[in-house]
């Protein structure tokens, strides 16, 4: 009897599944089924805060009294989270009415809270500018951010740095705005002092996924030391990605000093190469990106690269304090408008 016992419960868990494309197919529908769930689960409460602070704003704009404001949210607060739980605590309330305050149009923020949880929202919430806060909303949705992700992008200025690249390119439709950014950050790559081109090429590709995601969405690597073959000589391309929206190659040349004029004559010839022998029915003009230790705002802004399929960045091997870093980036942003300005009236 006890032998049949332990026989029943071995065959109970050894259950077979004679087709298995069913099992798999079933179990793919109900986790789908899962994360709709949670996600229209979390599309509504992000919603309901937003209309919680949205009337809670009008209430007290009606009234026009600051001292009813300030005797009503903790009121209305208190009374909420003794209904509803702690999500209506004080802290978050006024977090609603921030929201409500910042992002006044529903139309924007109904779509965002399908794709972005309410940790993201409370993120963003301390950015000053409205364009930052939709850039970094927008950037978190198409790379998946998590709520980390979505910091660390903050912290290392990705608005202002591609806003700089952004000055340089408005005029050039090969380069849609949101492309590129200036400089990029590549202090993750642990370069010492004294490194050599091939040291950063081999470091980018040892931290490959990094190095895209600083690059931006799109970005799909393709090869390494592309070789070129022109009048029996050979030629090699640093790294060679594939942007997935702007459908077209894109070819990136590392430079360890300051650029220089030269650089461009270099990069005009892979792009023509690329074009001639690589691009493939459907895809549009590759374009190239030089990345330099340092830039020559005036030797870029006067030989015109961009006419070319041609963005110049710099690239800084170690991260500057916040401070200094916040400093460097205004500088530059204001000596791009300065340049773009000059441009317009010539």
């Amino acid at each position: 009897m006890i032998n049949k016992i332990k026989n029943t419960e071995s065959l109970d868990n050894q259950i077979e599944f004679p087709n298995e494309k069913l099992f798999t197919d079933l179990s793919k529908l109900i986790e789908q089924s899962r994360h709709q769930v949670a996600m229209q689960a979390n599309s509504t409460l992000t919603i309901l805060f937003w209309q919680v602070g949205k009337r809670i704003n009008d209430d007290i704009l009606q009234n026009q009294r600051a001292e009813y404001g300030k005797q009503i949210v903790p009121t209305v607060s208190t009374q909420l989270e003794h209904l509803y739980g702690r999500n209506f605590a004080l802290r978050n309330v006024r977090r609603m009415m921030q929201f409500a305050e910042q992002f006044e149009d529903l139309q924007i923020v109904s779509p965002l809270a399908t794709q972005l949880s309410w940790s993201h929202f409370i993120e963003l919430l301390s950015l000053k500018n409205y364009e930052a806060k939709l850039f970094y909303a927008q950037l978190s949705v198409e790379g998946r951010f998590g709520k980390r992700e979505l910091r660390k992008q903050i912290a290392n200025k990705a608005f202002e740095r591609t806003e700089i690249a952004n000055v340089q390119i408005t005029k050039y439709d090969n380069f849609p705005i949101n492309t590129f950014k200036d400089p990029y950050l590549l202090d993750f790559l642990g370069l010492q002092n004294g490194y050599l081109e091939k040291d950063i090429e081999t470091a980018i590709l040892h931290e490959l996924e990094n190095f895209i995601l600083e690059l931006g969405k799109g970005f799909a690597f393709v090869e390494r030391q592309k070789r070129m073959i022109i009048d029996g000589e050979d030629f090699y391309l640093d790294l060679l990605f594939y942007h997935r929206s702007l459908k077209r190659l894109v070819a990136i040349e590392l430079k360890l000093g300051k650029f220089q004029a030269k650089h461009k004559g270099q990069m005009e010839l892979y792009l023509k190469w690329l074009n001639k022998n690589e691009r493939q029915e459907g895809e549009e003009t590759p374009i190239g990106l030089i990345l330099c230790a340092e830039s020559s705002k005036e030797q870029v802004e006067l030989l015109e690269m961009h006419k070319d399929g041609i963005m110049v960045a710099e690239y800084w091997t170690e991260l500057p304090s916040k401070k200094e870093l916040e400093r460097k980036l205004h500088t530059a942003l204001i000596e791009a408008k300065e340049r773009f300005e000059r441009k317009k009236l010539l």
